[in-house]
């Protein structure tokens, strides 16, 4: 009994069609990473604008100085950062306001994550941060 030679089928072509398959695949992964990496920074940049605001509150000769240079030291943080908060609430722990004390702020912004990620994608996310800074123990306050 003798065997048949078995065909081999033709490959030509193989390595494109995988390349089309997987071109968009990878060009998602891309993206995604992308859109990570965009709601990273605009965490990071929350963090800064609750340091600048506690560090703002912290030189103010009075509570209601401190609270509005705070907020004005957020805002002008993330507007520094790029970031466009849908809504925005920084609160002034003035609580221990006294020399050697300290002041906390809280930022919280709110972002839709299209204009964070400039891919239009839906839903919002709320970014949140709290920072500490000390009152200086040789000024004066009023």
């Amino acid at each position: 009994m003798t065997t048949r030679p078995q065909r081999r089928r033709s490959e030509d072509g193989s390595a494109t069609t995988e390349l089309v398959l997987l071109t968009p695949v990878l060009v998602l992964m891309l993206l995604f990473v992308v859109a990570l990496g965009r709601l990273a920074s605009a965490r990071s940049d929350v963090d800064a604008a609750a340091r600048d605001a506690a560090r703002a509150a912290s030189d103010a000769r009075s509570v209601s100085t401190a609270r509005r240079d705070g907020e004005s030291a957020a805002r002008a943080s993330l507007r520094e950062g790029g970031v466009t908060c849908r809504t925005l609430n920084v609160a002034i722990d003035s609580n221990d306001f006294r020399a050697d004390g300290t002041v906390t702020a809280h930022v919280s912004c709110r972002v839709a994550l299209g204009d964070l990620t400039q891919l239009g994608l839906p839903g919002q996310r709320t970014i949140s941060s709290t920072f500490t800074a000390p009152v200086d123990r040789y000024r004066g306050l009023s």
